[in-house]
């Protein structure tokens, strides 16, 4: 869990991997966040677009940062990075599944070849303090980006994530293909799109990002309403189901991520609709209103028992009030609803571990050892993981443990020395041991 600089603790959108000021000027956080409901949503929306590209979906990751701008971009691979900014502004699922389906394009169509070397490798914390420091010089920040990059940049580097006209009409052409492909609608992204018609004029200072990233141009986009036009698909709408859950996310991030009062003005008591409800949830719980807090999400809980991330919600509102005991029985429902997300395993486990109760600490630490199994990224989960098998008496696992965290996090002196105390007491040659090895040969 860290504190956000922008404000207050997020644990929900939980575990932030990074947290950096780019910007001089007033205060401008950016990291990234981790929300377990806003993945499922963002993964939904993705993998047919994928799967009609040739792609591997698992081979994919997503990641969410927590930045009011208007951008998405894909950097180091497969690595695929969509603002929380443009998850807010799109009103409808069909938006976002535009810009997916064009950031795709530029996966498959490999336009990250000639670019990929400098990131390939890397952790997503890592990518994205490279990519901001680049940001944060062609924005004019010179001296802050240079410190994020410490050493400065290039002009090859800066252009990292810009790409040719060739390749962004290409990049368009592709997104109509796999649309079509599954049986979706184009006009998403052309609306996405005509939000940055007026911003071509400004300066690049004042341009969203993803405009100076990907240039847009009548021609462009006169092509590609063509195409959607053209499409059988064009007037399909987003299933009724997909439109809740849309707006049940951007209500939560907008609870998380505005001030209370914004929230209450943006979501007033008389709007009785589930999404309203449930942003007001989250801002009751930031101002310390548990009572109001937990009346919000009982009434949604009472009325979509099988959401398991209102269940996830609760957990979170009576933890953070200090409530460790009761929390684990909604974690527990959200992770019996839906056990294959690794977020959700996190959440109960940290509950579990809180309560200090000793019956408690092996299941937390089997629903740790579950998580990361498919989420080897998640720092906070080695974190709790280490405190579970120092509980459990486990000194070597839990150095390997700690090793992980630090190598998560980008410290890779402690994460060697942690690595050298486990290794002294794992048998040579286990998967354990070999995994300290890689750690202590790791270079940086």
């Amino acid at each position: 869990m860290m504190t956000s600089r922008l404000r207050g603790s997020f644990p929900l959108l939980a575990i932030a991997l990074l947290a950096l000021t780019v910007f001089a000027g007033p205060a401008h956080a950016i990291g990234l966040i981790r929300d377990a409901e806003t993945e499922h949503i963002i993964r939904k929306y993705s993998e047919p677009i994928f799967r009609a590209a040739g792609l591997n979906p698992n081979a994919i990751s997503i990641h969410i940062v927590n930045d009011n701008s208007l951008n998405a971009f894909v950097a180091g691979g497969q690595r695929m990075f969509v603002n929380t900014g443009m998850i807010r502004r799109a009103d409808s699922p069909n938006m976002l599944i535009g810009v997916i389906a064009h950031e795709t394009g530029h996966i498959a169509g490999g336009h990250l070849v000639t670019r990929r070397n400098a990131i390939e490798g890397n952790t997503a914390a890592a990518i994205l303090s490279f990519v901001l420091g680049i940001g944060a010089v062609a924005a004019g920040a010179g001296d802050v980006g240079g410190a994020i990059l410490a050493g400065g940049t290039s002009v090859a580097q800066r252009n990292i994530l810009e790409y040719t006209r060739v390749q962004e009409a290409a990049a368009d052409q592709a997104a109509m293909t796999y649309l079509n492909q599954v049986g979706w609608s184009g006009r998403g992204l052309v609306k996405t799109f005509e939000l940055f018609r007026g911003y071509e004029v400004l300066s690049s200072r004042q341009q969203d990002p993803y405009l100076r990233s990907h240039p847009l141009s009548s021609e462009r986009l006169s092509s590609l309403e063509d195409r959607v036009e053209n499409s059988p698909y064009k007037d399909r709408k987003d299933p009724n189901d997909w439109q809740f859950d849309h707006d049940m996310v951007r209500a939560k991030l907008a609870g998380f991520l505005d001030r209370p009062a914004v929230t209450f003005r943006r979501y007033p008591k008389s709007d009785q609709s589930a999404p309203a409800r449930y942003a007001r949830a989250v801002a009751h719980h930031h101002a310390s209103d548990l009572s109001k807090a937990l009346t919000e999400i009982s009434s949604l809980v009472e009325e979509y028992p099988d959401n398991p991330f209102l269940w996830e919600l609760k957990g979170q509102i009576l933890f953070e009030s200090g409530k460790a005991r009761e929390a684990v029985a909604p974690y527990e429902k959200s992770v019996e609803l839906l056990g294959d997300s690794p977020l959700l395993r996190v959440g109960l486990a940290q509950a579990m571990l809180a309560t200090e109760d000793p019956s408690l600490t092996k299941p937390a630490v089997e629903h740790l050892e579950k998580s990361l199994r498919y989420d080897r990224e998640n720092s906070f989960a080695f974190h709790q993981l280490a405190m579970g098998y120092s509980r459990l008496g486990d000194k070597p696992l839990a150095d390997l443990a700690t090793a992980e965290r630090y190598y998560l996090t980008g410290d890779l002196r402690q994460a060697k020395q942690h690595a050298y105390r486990a290794q002294e007491g794992l048998p040579e040659g286990t998967p354990n041991w070999l995994r300290a090895q890689d750690i202590l040969n790791s270079k940086g």
